[in-house]
């Protein structure tokens, strides 16, 4: 992909994310499941060694998250800012909810969807997930 196409990219999925967020009814927060959904069993990525978690591996992860631009709208540190806190999401969000909604979006709630991501989504996973449950502290992570 050249540079071009690659910054219009950028550009308007950051255009997209902080112009279309809105509040989820009936909780007035953005980013919270609707209200009465029932809770999304989490997974768990157990790392196999300080690089892997699970089936992706971390710093392959993080690589995707900067190339992706994620923090343009979940925050550098994935706390949230126009998106929600991936380090809530992931506490509550199963892989495969996680998988969903990175490929496929979530327009309602502002999330563009990613499919070009698919062949990394598992390295992805790992990277988050374990920023969510505290096995990566730092935003970017040993090795990188």
């Amino acid at each position: 992909m050249n540079n071009t196409l690659s910054c219009m990219l950028a550009v308007s999925a950051f255009l997209f994310c902080a112009c279309s967020k809105t509040p989820d009814a009936g909780t007035g927060t953005p980013g919270s499941l609707p209200a009465g959904s029932p809770p999304a069993t989490a997974t768990s990525a157990t790392p196999a060694s300080p690089h892997t978690a699970g089936t992706g591996d971390v710093i392959k992860g993080w690589k995707v998250w900067r190339s992706a631009a994620c923090e343009r709208c979940h925050g550098p540190a994935q706390e949230g800012m126009v998106g929600p806190s991936l380090i809530a999401a992931l506490g509550r969000l199963s892989k495969d909810e996680f998988v969903k909604t990175v490929l496929e979006g979530r327009l309602e709630r502002g999330m563009p969807s990613h499919p070009y991501l698919a062949d990394r989504i598992n390295d992805l996973y790992a990277y988050l997930k374990g920023r969510s449950d505290g096995s990566i502290p730092k935003v970017r992570p040993d090795g990188t």
